[in-house]
């Protein structure tokens, strides 16, 4: 793990985070050599010192991007737009709930993204999914070099990661290659589903995915029998939940188990474990739609896996940090032995030989993810290599 702040946990997690999206280490030294004296801070300045420099560098290359434009220039745009959304993204993921501001920076994360893949010709469409009275965002990237519908896999995103950040880390682009479309989307009590569309999130996971593989079964670019469910870190929860009352997943990843986050609730409590945000009871009561702490406990109650994954009958992967510092390896191995129903389950533990032993692999998420890409590729019957003649 990079420690760039030594003594501040969330701040490395964040700019980990950032560089496995793509962020230039050089745009990292800019943003982050003014804010050491602030590390220490709490939490309400401290954020606010951290939006400053990083969106100020966002501003400066989207100024570069607009002369990029004017030039005709518009891959280099594309590029500059695209670590201005992730620079963006990272500031506003650190701001309190009601941060002066915060709904702005979202709309400019939103609209400097779109701006790259637009210019960039990425392979990646916004779609828009019915849910209630409202709607469900997400992106979809389509496999490459398919005749026919393709597999697709379902990617959920945790407690405060949102569907641009799955994107930038590079798991869609890596299952495209091997001939698996993606489909990554904002959940409720994530990305656009809390901050636009007011949708806490739910323990019983089943009732927004079911109505996502509803959506995907209607088109007539993806195979329905080979629908997958990948989550990450608090996705280690809703993809199981998901995968065990969704019986049409043909399979399920999760990357960071969270058998029992319940438990985590209550090690936080005792301060136990790191914290992946700041203000973060604040973060879980909004999150949840909860009034209080009672109330927000009371919702914990109902987040864990006992009873749940042994209904489970389709191909799972579980894979861990081995030096996650906010969930215990431990409940990994519980997610894996309660699988009992699944034909073809496997725990993958990653360690200092591949990397990516910290958690949901945020230091390096490289070899993990291609590991899951292969894995989920042999599942659903994509390719592991180039395709032959």
């Amino acid at each position: 793990m990079f420690r760039y702040f030594p003594t501040n946990y969330v701040w490395d997690l964040s700019v980990n985070l950032a560089i496995e999206m793509g962020a230039r280490i050089g745009e990292i030294e800019e943003m982050c050599s003014p804010l050491k004296e602030f590390a220490d801070k709490p939490d309400a300045a401290a954020s606010q010192a951290f939006r400053q420099t990083w969106a100020k560098m966002a501003d400066k290359l989207c100024d570069l991007a607009c002369e990029d434009e004017q030039r005709g220039r518009l891959y280099s745009a594309a590029e500059k737009y695209n670590r201005a959304a992730i620079y963006y993204l990272t500031a506003e993921r650190l701001q309190g709930v009601n941060s002066p501001g915060r709904a702005e920076l979202y709309q400019r994360v939103q609209s400097t993204f779109r701006r790259g893949i637009e210019l960039g010709g990425e392979n990646c469409e916004r779609v828009e999914i019915p849910y209630q009275d409202k709607h469900l965002s997400g992106l979809l990237v389509r496999a490459e070099n398919v005749e026919g519908p393709a597999p697709v896999l379902v990617q959920l995103n945790g407690l405060d990661s949102t569907k641009e950040m799955k994107y930038r880390v590079g798991l869609p682009q890596w299952l495209a290659k091997r001939g698996i479309s993606s489909l990554i989307i904002d959940q409720p009590g994530t990305g656009e589903a809390i901050r636009l569309q007011g949708l806490h999130a739910v323990y019983n996971t089943e009732v927004w995915a079911s109505t996502v593989v509803d959506w995907l079964e209607q088109r007539d670019d993806v195979d329905p029998k080979r629908i997958g469910c990948e989550g990450v870190s608090l996705g280690g929860y809703y993809c199981p939940r998901a995968v065990a009352f969704e019986p049409r997943f043909a399979c399920g990843v999760v990357w960071g188990a969270n058998h029992d986050w319940r438990d985590v609730q209550q090690k936080r409590l005792a301060r136990e474990g790191s914290f992946p945000v700041p203000h973060y009871w604040e973060h879980v009561r909004w999150v949840w739609g909860a009034k209080d702490m009672d109330e927000f406990m009371a919702i914990a109650e109902n987040v864990h896996l006992d009873g749940v994954v042994e209904k489970i009958r389709v191909p799972f992967l579980v894979t861990h940090g081995s030096k996650d510092s906010q969930i215990p390896v431990q409940w990994a191995q519980r997610t894996y032995d309660q699988l009992i129903n699944s034909p073809q389950r496997e725990l993958k533990i990653f360690t200092e030989r591949e990397g990516g032993v910290q958690h949901s692999s945020f230091d390096n998420s490289v070899n993990a993810g291609h590991y899951i890409a292969d894995w989920v590729a042999e599942t659903l019957g994509g390719r592991t290599a180039l395709p032959q003649g």
